[in-house]
């Protein structure tokens, strides 16, 4: 088997995990949840005007502070909805194993053996681009 056939293994092995079945299921309740639609349709919509409103030259700052205020109660409408809160811890789940993978396939690559090599995420930063390895 070629590395890319591997590769493609793999990507069933993590499409079959439990932590990635979980966040697709929790992912299809949250679009199927109209109230949580609409919520986050409007988010959009106050993004857009915060953005616009700030890029005036004469911007009205009370008109910001009530479209931040306005932003801010939308999200906690989001955030606090059954569904998204399941998605949420659904996909950090998912994600903590996929930094995982992704770690250990990258020490792989650096040249530590991969019968022995983790990835511990609690030494990484998550930003990337700053990154001198996990050694």
């Amino acid at each position: 088997m070629d590395i890319i056939e591997l590769t493609r293994e793999l990507g069933k092995a993590i499409q079959a995990d439990p932590r990635y079945v979980e966040m697709q299921l929790a992912r299809q309740q949250s679009d199927e949840d109209q109230e949580l639609q609409e919520a986050i349709g409007e988010f959009n919509l106050k993004r857009m005007a915060i953005s616009n409103e700030a890029a005036k030259p004469d911007r009205n700052d009370e008109t910001m502070q009530r479209l931040n205020k306005e932003f801010r109660e939308v999200y906690g409408k989001i955030m606090t909805n059954e569904h998204m809160k399941r998605y949420d811890a659904a996909k950090t789940e998912f994600d903590a194993l996929f930094q995982r993978v992704t770690g250990i396939l990258n020490l792989c690559a650096e040249g530590d053996n991969p019968e022995t090599c983790d990835y511990d995420a609690a030494s990484c930063g998550g930003d990337c681009s700053s990154c001198a390895g996990c050694h």
